[in-house]
């Protein structure tokens, strides 16, 4: 992000609710809120979205934002679960902010967070996900052998060992498999996570905290 005024729009079920949001955020100095007029030449960095909760409309109002406009979102729920989080995570939502916790203040450092590439999530949500991500890898996935990113427990063990810097014929041999073999494993790996190299691959394993 720039320094310049972080571009925001804000949509809600009901024009009180808009307005409250609206009258919220127009006086933060860091914040820029877009007109309707405004909407038809340029796109918000940051779409607030004010619902009740996350229905089917909801999910379908935020697929048509991520495909249309590409701005992020930040969810401003009345009420929300686990699943609902799930689904809108899966709509390209990286912050919620609760509209009983809807502050002037901690709505714009949501704003600010979701703006720059980053998450905001209230305490409760995160630890009910990570409560069923857990429960996920140990009554789903652990029993299948595949962890909660979808890989392999073998996957994982050849990362760690082109992160160490073994070539392909030495993974073989410590693994006690053709060298044929890991090249399609490797192979696999990579287009189903969409890397692009050894690096890349590397590089995402860290990330998620595999290596």
């Amino acid at each position: 992000m720039s320094t310049s005024r972080i571009k925001v729009a804000v949509h809600a079920e009901d024009p009180i609710s808009r307005a409250g949001v609206v009258g919220q955020l127009r006086v933060q100095p860091e914040l820029r809120l877009l007109d309707d007029d405004e909407l038809d030449r340029e796109n918000p960095d940051v779409v607030v979205l004010v619902v009740d909760e996350v229905d089917e409309n909801v999910i379908q109002q935020m697929r048509r934002i991520q495909r249309s406009i590409q701005s992020r979102i930040l969810l401003v729920p009345r009420r929300i679960d686990t699943q609902q989080l799930f689904d809108a995570a899966e709509c390209g939502v990286t912050g919620v902010v609760r509209r009983l916790d809807a502050t002037a203040d901690k709505l714009t450092r949501a704003i600010t967070r979701v703006a720059r590439g980053g998450g905001d999530l209230p305490e409760d949500l995160v630890a009910q996900l990570m409560g069923t991500v857990s429960r996920l890898q140990s009554e789903v996935l652990g029993p299948q052998g595949l962890l909660a990113t979808g890989m392999s427990q073998r996957e994982v063990d050849i990362l760690k060992l082109v992160a160490a810097g073994f070539d392909t014929a030495e993974i073989a041999a410590k693994l006690s498999y053709s060298e044929r073999w890991i090249k399609k494993l490797l192979n696999d790996i990579y287009t189903r996570l969409h890397l692009r190299n050894r690096s890349h691959a590397v590089a995402y394993a860290m990330r998620h905290g595999l290596i």
